[in-house]
């Protein structure tokens, strides 16, 4: 158990501090030589955050690219028949092996708080009941929230409701749906009315696949915010993916963010999967098929990005880490300005943890969970330019992943060999 982390640059934070520990919970955080604990850790001014969140993956499909065929069209709806073969070979093994997999990549990345949904149209939900059993072995390491996604709909599958009911009683924290899927506008109305309906019943989160179409008259989420604002359970609910926005008119745009304003619900984008399947059926121009992530931020609404797929049918990549999605991220939502850089990497930190609705669970305060990350970096920009990996992370107080520094010798005419770390020069004295 560490009991001091010596010289740490905190987000948002000016100068070096030191870090105490109580046990398996932060103690105070005072400036730097003014720490004390016989077992510390000195981080030399490395920036030290807390912990990465995933506000959105699929863990029961992870590892599946190519089983039992590769999603030729690339399309979410090709993806979504893919998935549905390789589900009926589904065993409790099967999902327990790839899940804990990509998890131990997670908190080899810094990432100690994962919201993973769960399909479960299925009768048997095997699926469902082998990710419990996920989520109670690496309870010690990292949280794990399983949201019942209803993956081919609640009102157009046959039992949707009932299958949504029962993971309900079985013990999943959030609710899921996927309107835009249903077979008509109606029904998709009807199944946000339901899942809305059983969270409420059972005290639970909503997290719904929300307009993940191109379709600019997809507008469930719309119907999303109205609920959660009338139902009195705002930042509770998020509607992920709605990446029929990037197809919204101006008009409808504007009278959107204000709605989604004053609802108090999150948003959460998916960039690396979604930048990949949507606009398939254009020819050119081709739709990014975003969430409209900078103008939901100037307009107030909490936004965070999510990896949403590791290796699965419908994005056969991926190693977990959040920063390449913050990246990625960046990029294609036009975040470029400097405090918008920094803004990207709360999207997979703070914001992302609002999300998960973690509260006290979260952020490196006294009395709250002993969790960070330590990145070798001057500043989250800094973090995010440079893809840096962590050199430590904090689960509890126990230090469970450690990454030694790379380096890159370079032989350059007219100078003796030396390594190249990618800081420019007068980066260089904020890096100790």
């Amino acid at each position: 158990m560490i009991q001091l982390l010596r010289n740490a640059r905190l987000v948002g934070r000016d100068g070096l501090c030191d870090i105490e520990f109580d046990g398996e919970r932060f103690g105070r955080v005072v400036p730097a030589g003014e720490g004390a604990g016989a077992q510390s850790l000195d981080v030399d001014g490395a920036l030290v955050s807390a912990p990465f969140v995933e506000p959105h993956v699929h863990l029961d499909t992870t590892l599946t690219a190519g089983e039992p065929r590769w999603n030729a069209s690339g399309s979410l709806w090709e993806g979504i028949a893919v998935w549905s073969e390789r589900k009926r070979t589904l065993t409790r093994e099967d999902v327990i092996s790839r899940a804990t997999e990509v998890l131990r990549w997670y908190a080899a990345n810094g990432v100690l708080h994962v919201r993973s949904h769960v399909d479960v149209t299925d009768p048997g939900l095997v699926a469902l009941d082998a990710m419990f059993e996920v989520r109670e072995q690496v309870r010690d390491v990292l949280n794990l929230q399983l949201v019942a996604f209803p993956q081919e709909g609640i009102c157009s599958y046959e039992n949707g409701a009932g299958l949504l009911e029962e993971a309900a009683r079985r013990g999943v924290d959030v609710i899921g749906a996927i309107p835009h899927f249903e077979d008509t506008r109606e029904d998709g109305v009807r199944s946000l009315e339901i899942a809305f309906g059983i969270a409420e019943r059972y005290g639970l989160l909503v997290d719904a696949h929300c307009d993940e179409i191109d379709d600019e008259q997809s507008r469930f989420v719309e119907v999303l915010a109205t609920l959660a604002r009338r139902g009195g359970i705002g930042d509770k609910a998020t509607a992920s993916h709605t990446t029929a926005m990037g197809s919204y008119n101006g008009a409808y745009s504007y009278k959107l963010r204000r709605i989604l304003a004053r609802s108090g619900i999150n948003l959460v984008c998916n960039p690396l999967a979604n930048l990949c399947l949507q606009g398939r059926f254009d020819d050119h121009p081709k739709r990014r098929g975003l969430t409209q992530v900078k103008e939901m931020l100037g307009a107030g609404v909490n936004v965070a990005f999510g990896h949403d797929d590791v290796m699965d049918p419908w994005f056969p990549l991926g190693t977990a880490s959040p920063l390449q999605v913050a990246l990625v991220g960046i990029a294609a939502a036009q975040l470029t300005g400097a405090a918008e850089i920094d803004e990207a990497f709360a999207m997979v930190t703070e914001r992302a943890a609002s999300v998960l609705h973690l509260g006290d669970a979260y952020g490196i305060e006294p009395g709250r969970p002993a969790d960070l990350v330590v990145l070798p970096a001057a500043s989250p920009f800094d973090a995010v330019r440079r893809q840096t990996r962590p050199s430590h992370v904090v689960s509890r107080g126990r230090i469970i992943a450690e990454t030694p520094p790379a380096s890159t010798r370079l032989t350059w005419p007219g100078r003796e060999p030396e390594d190249i770390d990618f800081v420019r020069n007068r980066d260089r004295r904020s890096l100790r």
